[in-house]
């Protein structure tokens, strides 16, 4: 009995570590497919189903984006290469694109 108690202890303490992620603060971050140039509404693969995007800057049939946002049952995407291009301005501790400096 006592062997009992303290597995169920274990378990709930160890599985309260994972949270479920859902709804749209879940899918900010992935990556999809794009299936449909995007310029700047297209359609993307996105964990096996297909989505409508918009994408500021143009992003070809087989590029990879990044979901930046989500509005309604359209995803906002950005290339990927546009993402790896972001940096943390060391002085002010604010996000900024490469080239362009602090604003």
């Amino acid at each position: 009995m006592v062997i009992e108690v303290a597995e169920v202890g274990f378990w709930i303490r160890f599985l309260r570590r994972y949270r479920i992620a859902t709804g749209k603060e879940a899918l900010i971050g992935s990556s999809a497919e794009v299936i449909e140039s995007c310029d700047p509404r297209g359609r993307v693969r996105f964990r096996g189903e297909i989505w409508h995007a918009e994408c500021e800057s143009r992003a070809e049939v087989g590029e990879r984006v990044t979901v930046v946002g989500v509005h309604g049952l359209t995803l906002r995407v950005e290339r990927e290469s546009e993402r790896s291009q972001v940096y943390v301005n060391s002085e002010s501790g604010r996000l900024a694109q490469h080239g362009k400096g602090p604003r």
